[in-house]
């Protein structure tokens, strides 16, 4: 999942984070609604940034 989808499907169900899960539905991270929102505005974003490929710092375990 991208961050703009994540944003996206956060913003829908009015939450302020979302758990991340793996194939096995197991929970594997935290992410926030300000860790994304700091993370958009970063000149290093991009719209094909994905939930996968963050930053340990951005994902809370």
């Amino acid at each position: 999942m991208t961050v703009e989808v994540a944003l996206s499907l956060m913003a829908g169900a009015r939450v302020d984070h979302l758990v991340l899960c793996d194939a096995d539905d197991q929970s594997t991270g935290l992410v926030t609604l300000a860790r994304l929102a700091v993370l958009r505005r970063s000149p290093a974003y991009t719209d094909r940034v994905r939930l996968r490929d963050l930053p340990e710092a951005s994902v809370a375990a």
